[in-house]
């Protein structure tokens, strides 16, 4: 969302639209700092209306393989799990209308170029919209060069001449600087003096949008004519340097060095230190990965301070904690670091940082605590993800995997945990503690992505170390990934046996994660193997575990799952519908899409049994719709619930007629998640009513809503006003204002009841859920 005015880009603008009428690849071109985000954002807005935009933001984004990920974040796809990353990204815009903004590109460009070239003749409804320093070079690409802002016209009284009213600049430079001058400094306003000294900035800076908004924030405490002096002053002491730069280069790297220098040393050292970060940091990062002895703690939030008054730092939000640095300054701070000699320290302070972050989450990972760990870890995923990089250049990379399970657990990423596993595991072959609590991990990830001999290859790895180490926790946790790979791949007799093993052991040595972890699986596997008296007993011990209260969600919703086949195995239909809703209402709440596809499958099995072919129908075609988006292998790949899976839908296909099966097969399929998942918890035989299905095939659920968006629609659908939003949350009028118009703007919604009636389907989930506690 836009939080300051847009000003001038008419003809850029106009530009902008004809080519998205016409071609399907559009790249803005331009140097750092012109203006071309801003420019695409609102580009894209104005074409919302021929089908969904999203905003793929890359400066964070430091590996080429990791663009697909980046992408399947922003349209809320799963990882994959048992195939390329990019395969699901094609697979799920292969139909759908779309614009895709891929911002910031140039430290991509290869990776962004075949990405583009691969996409589009597989795509044929998308469109890709890029900013770059330089063209992509794709077939069928239109470039568009964006200039700085103009400048005003001699003559044209906005020259300096007495001829122009205040407001009429002539320029969209010289505009963009009144805009935001009396942003900075309230009340003020352009006079035959302020314009002459006005249009000398904005000349001296060759209309650069951001070289002018890093100038207007000194009017608060420079006079315009002292400020237009000092930078004069300034150009001629650093512009000698980097003759080789292109002039605009020169200009905006020399305004930003001239933020620098008004900044004091203590700041400037902390520009530097903050480059480490990727995408958004909170105070409490700032102060541990930034400070020494020259730099105390306890004067970091002092000199952050100053750097927010000098939009070096920008706020993430209106309302939140968290800081971020434009991609121009992050790079000068990086380059300055990187001179000063203490890259590599911060680099591993950042590392230890967030090592010792995911290890005090990693004590609530399963209790009450673990969705707000886990929401709080995505607010840092950026961050996390170059703090694995770090660690691979600095010998600390198999030890970070090791901390990162919860992060990777809960947010359904197996491959990506193994991805980055198999790297740490290359890199560092010693034979310690720290690998063989990867490869522990490693064998959990991989059968959920049901690649049992991988499993199994870690497991026995993990194992022998941890004998040559006499490790009795690292021995409970390797028997827990070799009874895991045995059991789910139908080895059922062995599985249960090294499982109970891991077990006895684990209680040993006080294990509380990894009991809870072998109980659950334990569970699971009795329900796999048809042990369905096994399997209840588990889920007691399960749950006496976690406790009867808990909102733990990743392994309740494992073991509501297992319980609802148990029944199932019984013939207690009705016992095992109430289990399985609420454990997709479980998987739901942490957005782990293979859980739930595999718990809507379970659903339309319940659904044959009882004779409700048609509800059956519906669930299969939404659970095979998002098992798609995750991989081929599903139910963590057994062989019996694989096969109960084909008996139930032949027999569905069966009852209704391959034609009629078909078609409501596909009504399921196409039915977002969160409608799929109100349907199946609220035991629905009809279809929900098509207004917010329809909205969210346009636009997305309200898993695309920022928290502080969440927090605003949930008001809305309470019948509140934007007064009252605004007086309820404690922010201004106009804030709310603009939140519910960028809530209806990203939901395709044209209406606030359209609003409740998507969060009323959303919230039944949970309602539903709690009675079934």
């Amino acid at each position: 969302m836009e939080v300051t005015s847009f000003v001038g880009r008419t003809t850029e603008l106009a530009e902008l639209r004809a080519l998205l009428d016409q071609a399907r690849m559009v790249t803005l071109v331009g140097p750092g700092g012109v203006g071309k985000t801003r420019l695409a954002l609102r580009g894209a807005a104005e074409v919302a209306a021929a089908g969904t935009v999203t905003f793929v933001e890359l400066s964070g984004v430091k590996s080429s393989e990791l663009l697909p990920h980046a992408v399947s974040e922003a349209l809320g796809l799963p990882e994959q799990s048992d195939r390329p990353q990019i395969d699901g990204v094609v697979d799920y815009l292969a139909d759908r209308e779309m614009t895709l903004v891929l911002d910031t590109c140039e430290h991509l460009l290869d990776a962004c170029a075949l990405f583009a070239d691969l996409l589009l003749p597989h795509a044929p409804g998308l469109t890709i919209l890029a900013t770059s320093r330089q063209a992509l070079d794709v077939p069928g690409e239109h470039v568009l060069a964006v200039p700085p802002l103009p400048l005003p016209v001699a003559g044209s009284g906005g020259d300096g001449g007495p001829g122009a009213p205040d407001g009429e600049t002539g320029g969209g430079a010289l505009e963009l600087f009144v805009a935001r001058a009396r942003a900075a400094m309230p009340g003020f306003a352009l006079d035959e003096t302020t314009r002459a000294q006005a249009l000398a900035l904005c000349r001296r800076l060759d209309g650069i949008p951001l070289a002018i908004e890093l100038a207007t924030v000194r009017l608060r405490a420079l006079p315009l004519g002292q400020l237009v002096t000092q930078l004069s002053d300034t150009f001629a002491l650093l512009e000698g340097g980097r003759m080789t730069t292109l002039p605009r280069h020169q200009t905006l790297r020399t305004t930003i060095g001239w933020s620098h220098e008004l900044c004091t040393p203590q700041e400037r050292m902390l520009w530097a230190r903050l480059s480490v970060f990727a995408g958004t940091f909170d105070l409490a990062a700032v102060q541990s990965v930034c400070t020494d002895e020259q730099l105390p703690a306890e004067s970091v939030l002092q000199h952050l301070i100053g750097l927010v008054d000098k939009s070096v730092v920008l706020r993430a939000g209106e309302n939140s904690a968290r800081y971020r640095l434009l991609d121009t300054i992050r790079e000068f701070g990086a380059e300055t670091l990187a001179a000063q000699g203490g890259r590599e320290q911060a680099r591993r302070r950042h590392v230890t940082h967030y090592r010792e972050r995911l290890r005090e989450c990693e004590e609530g990972g399963f209790t009450s605590r673990q969705t707000a760990l886990y929401r709080a870890m995505l607010d840092d995923a950026d961050n996390l993800r170059v703090a694995l990089q770090y660690a691979s250049q600095c010998g600390e990379l198999v030890s970070l995997t090791g901390d990162m399970w919860l992060f990777w657990l809960c947010g359904g990423r197996p491959a990506e945990a193994t991805r980055w596993m198999d790297r740490a595991l290359s890199l560092e072959p010693g034979r310690t503690a720290e690998r063989a609590r990867t490869l522990a991990w490693y064998a959990t990830f991989a059968v959920y992505q049901g690649d049992h001999a991988s499993a199994s290859r870690a497991a026995d790895e993990a194992l022998e170390i941890a004998e040559e180490l006499g490790d009795e926790g690292l021995l409970a946790r390797a028997l827990l990934g070799r009874g895991a790979a045995l059991a789910y791949a139908g080895e059922d007799e062995e599985g249960r046996e090294v499982l109970e093993e891991s077990r006895r052991r684990m209680i040993a040595v006080g294990d509380s994660n990894g009991l809870a972890l072998v109980t659950t699986r334990i569970c699971i596997t009795a329900a796999f193997a048809g042990r369905p008296q096994d399997c209840l007993e588990a889920f007691d011990k399960t749950v006496e575990l976690l406790g009867e209260d808990t909102e733990e969600c990743f392994l309740m919703g494992f073991v509501y799952m297992s319980r609802g086949m148990a029944h199932l195995t019984r013939g207690e239909i009705a016992e095992a519908g109430q289990a399985l809703r609420r454990a997709v209402a479980l998987k739901d709440s942490l957005d782990e899409i293979l859980g739930i596809a595999n718990t809507l499958a379970m659903l339309g099995w319940v659904a044959v049994s009882e004779g409700r072919h048609r509800r059956a129908a519906w669930l299969l075609g939404a659970s095979d719709t998002l098992a798609a988006l995750v991989g081929k292998r599903r139910l963590l790949g057994n062989p019996r619930m694989i096969a109960m899976h084909g008996k139930f839908s032949d027999e569905a296909r069966g009852e209704l007629g391959e034609e009629r099966y078909g078609q409501l097969h596909r009504q399921g399929g196409a039915l977002p998640r969160s409608q799929a998942t109100a349907f199946a918890v609220r035991d629905l035989d009809t279809l929900p009513e098509k207004g917010a299905a329809v909205a969210a095939q346009r636009g997305s659920g309200p898993g695309a809503l920022t928290r502080r968006e969440r927090e605003v629609a949930e008001l809305v659908a309470q019948g509140l006003s934007n007064r009252e939003v605004a007086e309820r949350l404690v922010i201004s009028k106009r804030t709310a204002d603009a939140h519910v118009e960028h809530i209806l703007a990203k939901l395709g919604f044209s209406s606030r009841s359209e609003i409740a009636a998507l969060l009323g389907a959303d919230a039944a989930v949970v309602r539903t859920g709690d009675q079934a506690r």
